[in-house]
């Protein structure tokens, strides 16, 4: 096995707010807080709640949720800084990069559309979507593999704008972020070792535990402190880089 792999959590690491959902809930003046608190008591699973959100998402005042809508609501989402130069910082050097998150694919779409590959889009298994890479990549695919949660788009005939489904996007679990990291490991042809994550939370153990550096930053809490080689609490993402590069052997910036 070779090469290098760093999986990248998205929501209060590659983004400077609670989360990307939550983002969308401050646009739309809404709250979720009843499903969470649902959720929190064991009363819903994470595919219920991600549809009753975006049930909430469709009933919020004014109407009119299209995919368009929430594409534009998304925009000037806050990022981490120094979120740019950690990821091509490791693309220079051959490194694989991913991005595995419970958060809306829209951001984790645009931010992967930010470093096209060369090659023309395809569908992929953990690539962007064609509207972000003819949008935004000039028809290029991405060098970074996306794992993301979000909604789904009703297709037409074109006639109306497209809205979104009742039924959402759930690519990661809670809980399962470590057997999308095994997965990408086999795929790549990358050991453990070689793997480094970054996450804040509960929700990232899984991907520590499958990594030969997991780095907690920007701590949501203090739990996932002894699943963590390494914690990083200020918000900066420079650090992060230079702690993979001292691990992996790699120069720094």
């Amino acid at each position: 096995m070779g090469g290098h792999l760093v999986c990248l959590d998205m929501d209060r690491v590659l983004v400077d707010h609670l989360s990307t959902w939550q983002y969308v809930y401050d646009q739309l003046g809404i709250n979720n807080d009843e499903s969470f608190e649902l959720y929190n008591q064991g009363l819903l699973n994470e595919w219920e709640w991600i549809k009753l959100d975006l049930a909430l998402i469709k009933s919020a005042p004014g109407g009119n949720i299209t995919d368009e809508r929430l594409r534009s609501l998304m925009a000037g989402m806050p990022m981490m800084n120094g979120w740019r130069a950690l990821i091509q910082h490791l693309l220079d050097h051959d490194v694989h990069v991913a991005i595995v998150s419970g958060g809306l694919q829209k951001t984790a779409r645009d931010i992967a559309a930010a470093f096209p590959s060369g090659e023309p889009w395809r569908r992929r298994w953990g690539g962007i979507d064609r509207h972000t890479a003819f949008e935004q990549a000039e028809g290029l695919d991405s060098k970074l593999h996306v794992f993301t949660n979000g909604w789904l788009v009703e297709t037409n005939d074109g006639t109306t704008p497209e809205g979104i489904g009742d039924f959402g996007r759930y690519q990661v679990q809670m809980n399962g972020k470590g057997a999308i990291v095994k997965m990408l490991q086999r795929r790549l042809g990358v050991s453990k070792d070689a793997t480094a994550s970054v996450g804040d939370s509960m929700g990232d153990v899984g991907m520590f535990g499958e990594s030969g550096c997991a780095i907690l930053f920007n701590p949501w809490d203090d739990r996932p402190r002894e699943y963590a080689h390494h914690v990083i609490k200020e918000k900066d993402l420079h650090l992060v880089l230079n702690q993979i590069c001292e691990h992996f052997g790699l120069p720094k910036p």
